[in-house]
């Protein structure tokens, strides 16, 4: 079953094109971490997190990812909220 995902914001081909999105699901937080780290080596706008109904609910905002995927930034826990 998944229980993470990680979007990426795509470039944008027109100016008028808004940000296209592509997400994808993973079984674990490696294989999410593994793939954000390759979207955000190739310079793409990464963000992750849980998917319901997994808890706590974690997000991760794209100002955190790298610290998320090199392990010293804990995933926002929303589920308090």
């Amino acid at each position: 079953m998944h229980t993470w995902f990680v979007t990426t914001e795509l470039k944008r081909t027109t100016k008028r094109q808004r940000h296209p999105r592509l997400t994808s699901a993973f079984d674990n937080e490696a294989e999410a971490k593994a793939f954000a780290r390759e979207k955000l080596d190739q310079g793409l706008i990464v963000f992750a997190g849980t998917i319901n109904p997994y808890s706590p609910k974690q997000i991760i905002p794209s100002t955190e990812i790298a610290a998320w995927i090199e392990g010293t930034q804990q995933p926002l826990d929303v589920s308090k909220e």
